[in-house]
């Protein structure tokens, strides 16, 4: 089986910000009144909450992130910490932004969008983050990865309000497959407390234009991503990249996503891939 296998190179993404929101302006843009108060599958916010999101997300980039600005007080010391403070940071900007009119929001929007693609293109991606990627079991991360985090943010949020709304998905192997990719850098934590034989090979596919391979590992107590093809595949599931982004960040079911996958070999483990959470909250 000949495969270009994913997971072990840096996501460096960048300037995919810039186009990814771009599209979300045009997008915002085109919404008529009722559209705005359309509800959307993130659970209990509408279209109107979720484009709130994203500029309170985006605000709060540029002031900690390159301003560096800290008024919120308290030590985070493990994932449940990061969850409790992103969830009340959350509503508090929801609550807030939602308030404005769709052009007010915006006119915000377009003015955040372009300083904070900036602020991403400015840095070292391999320079230390000034946040972990929680969710992916680290505390501390490099640059590129906390982007990438960010870019499967804008994507996915963006394409609940497209779902939502009737609009075009913008599912495009440029903006779509490293958020896919940065998705499944959360399966090594994912994986941390399932215990399997050493060489133990797990092969994740998601199918699709946008899709790819990856293939985890155990060794010494420790699952990561290979970049050579094991001789032996224990276990393997195919994922459509039509539901994959949903199903990392909590827009469907695990009973409904398991109808829509494909599993072969040990299911046991292969059926842990669809508890992985790619978000915060």
């Amino acid at each position: 089986m000949d495969m270009n296998l994913e997971g072990t190179e840096p996501i460096l993404c960048s300037q995919i910000i810039r186009q990814v929101d771009q599209h979300l302006i045009e997008l915002l843009t085109s919404l008529d009144a009722a559209e705005w108060d359309l509800p959307t599958i993130a659970p209990q916010w509408s279209v109107r909450d979720v484009a709130a999101h994203l500029l309170d997300t985006a605000l709060r980039k540029l002031s900690r992130g390159r301003d560096k600005c800290r008024v919120d007080s308290g030590r985070v010391q493990s994932h449940q910490d990061v969850i409790t403070l992103v969830n009340r940071l959350n509503h508090e900007g929801v609550t807030v932004y939602r308030r404005l009119s769709p052009k007010v929001l915006t006119q915000l929007m377009q003015l955040v969008c372009n300083q904070t693609a900036d602020f991403y293109e400015s840095l070292d991606p391999f320079a230390p983050a000034a946040i972990g990627v929680s969710w992916a079991g680290e505390m501390t991360s490099l640059v590129w990865f906390d982007n990438a985090r960010e870019l499967t943010e804008r994507w996915h949020h963006q394409e609940q309000i497209r779902l939502a709304t009737n609009r075009p998905s913008i599912m495009t192997p440029l903006l779509y497959h490293p958020v896919l990719d940065t998705f499944l850098r959360g399966l090594p934590h994912a994986y941390r407390d399932v215990t399997a034989a050493d060489n133990t090979a797990l092969l994740v596919e998601i199918s699709g234009d946008c899709g790819g391979q990856w293939c985890l590992v155990r060794a010494h107590d420790t699952w990561s991503f290979t970049s050579d093809l094991p001789s032996a595949i224990v276990s393997h599931i195919m994922i459509p990249q039509s539901i994959a982004w949903r199903l990392f960040t909590k827009g469907i079911d695990r009973e409904s996503a398991r109808a829509k996958v494909t599993m072969t070999g040990d299911k046991t483990l292969a059926e842990h891939v669809l508890q992985l959470v790619a978000i915060v909250g």
